[in-house]
């Protein structure tokens, strides 16, 4: 026998046809998927067109479109006029959607007017993890991530960049007039005559350019902006590594440590993860419901004072210190073998012992304001130190500022941990 296996004859009819459910296996994520919209409750969640209005053409179901929503982001299949024909194509989109196919413009607009509904159903869906025991809630990661914007560097500007294309657009209408001035001198039949009406067009379209440049001027010193993005407004240029810049978004995500799964996320506008730590470490500590939380993040988040607020909200947080923490930058920054984190700190004796060997004790107090805001550390052999030209430059030797809550090596060498200083 030589034929090779040959399908159905497309036009033939069926005489059992296949039900679409035996196209989509048991363990096909869109399962999940569809159980999980259809336990919520979109009234609750705010949904637009949840409740049937009396009057008026029926709407789509927002469980079908959140269905599609959910599925075409964990295919990376975002665009509405993608996600359009995937539910004409894709087997799977058709057996969830059952073989509903609505139009991009309902997608995109489902997308639109739902946007703060989307955060609830992710939290949901953390408190349905929970009870299947997939979140360890004692310890998260936390981190930011650059997401690059639609907005190009050119249509993102700075006081200085509008002020410099408005003086540009007001040079080039001066220099067009200039033209159609001359040219009122010029004799009708001679060849060097311009198109008026071209001139004033390109006039025209300036003085709109002027307009709108003063308009962001305006608005820029209402709002007290320092820049403007002119496509995605609310994204900001920012350097995503040591040698590029880019217009994005800061994206802070917490990460549980036992399965990896993401706890709670924001979406933010600041350049740096500066004071973004609390309000991460509390979202993530009222998603998981738990009385205290560990937290490990990176250097770019260490303020003092965000840690101290962490401290009394029962967050323990672990953070490297960054490789300089001078207060007294006037006198001069250490040598890398001297920077403060080479300081090792002996809680039993309340002493610094400096990478040369010598040990700085307690001086004094800082007091600013109530309670006590620090203590402060020195020793009186910098004076005969060797290595006190890599160190410091202050007459009165190295001093160290630790504050009234503060970071303690716990043993490892690598790793920090936040505690609550003993006082006497």
């Amino acid at each position: 026998m030589n034929e090779h296996v040959t399908g159905h004859y497309r036009k033939q009819s069926v005489l059992f046809p296949s039900i679409l459910d035996d196209y989509v296996d048991k363990e096909n994520p869109v399962r999940f998927i569809d159980a999980f919209v259809d336990s919520l409750n979109l009234e609750k969640l705010e949904f637009k067109h949840s409740v049937l209005a009396d009057t008026g053409r029926p709407s789509y179901d927002p469980s079908d479109l959140l269905k599609l929503y959910v599925y075409g982001y964990l295919n990376q299949v975002r665009s509405s006029r993608k996600l359009e024909k995937e539910c004409h194509r894709n087997v799977e989109v058709m057996w969830l959607m059952k073989k509903l196919s609505p139009d991009h413009k309902t997608i995109a607009d489902f997308r639109k007017d739902n946007v703060d509904c989307i955060k609830p159903v992710f939290k949901e869906f953390v408190y349905l993890c929970r009870s299947l025991d997939l979140y360890g809630a004692q310890l998260v990661a936390i981190d930011g991530t650059k997401f690059k914007a639609v907005n190009s560097k050119n249509n993102n500007l700075n006081e200085k960049t509008v002020a410099l294309r408005l003086k540009q657009t007001e040079e080039k209408i001066a220099e067009y007039l200039k033209e159609m001035d001359q040219n009122d001198t010029v004799d009708s039949d001679e060849d060097d005559r311009i198109d008026v009406d071209d001139l004033r067009e390109k006039i025209c379209k300036l003085e709109e350019e002027k307009q709108r440049y003063e308009q962001l001027q305006g608005q820029m010193k209402a709002t007290g902006q320092k820049e403007v993005s002119l496509t995605d407004p609310d994204s900001r240029l920012m350097r995503v590594d040591s040698q590029r810049l880019d217009v994005c978004y800061n994206i802070q995500t917490s990460v549980d440590a036992k399965k990896h799964l993401i706890a709670d996320y924001d979406v933010i506008n600041n350049s740096t993860d500066h004071h973004q730590l609390v309000n991460d470490a509390m979202a993530a500590k009222q998603t998981l419901g738990v009385e205290n939380l560990e937290v490990t993040t990176d250097k770019g988040f260490y303020v003092m004072k965000d840690l101290k607020d962490c401290e009394q909200e029962g967050i323990t947080v672990f953070v490297p210190i960054p490789a300089v923490v001078n207060p007294h930058k006037r006198y001069g920054v250490p040598e890398p073998e001297f920077y403060t984190d080479r300081f090792f700190y002996d809680s039993m004796r309340d002493v610094y012992v400096c990478p040369a060997g010598e040990e700085l004790g307690f001086w004094k107090c800082i007091h600013k304001g109530s309670p006590e805001r620090g203590r402060v550390y020195k020793t009186v052999c910098c004076a005969v130190c060797g290595f006190r030209s890599k160190c410091t430059r202050n007459k009165r030797g190295r001093i160290i500022f630790r504050g009234s809550s503060r970071m303690l090596l716990n043993g490892s060498g690598h790793g920090w941990i936040l505690l609550r200083e003993k006082r006497s």
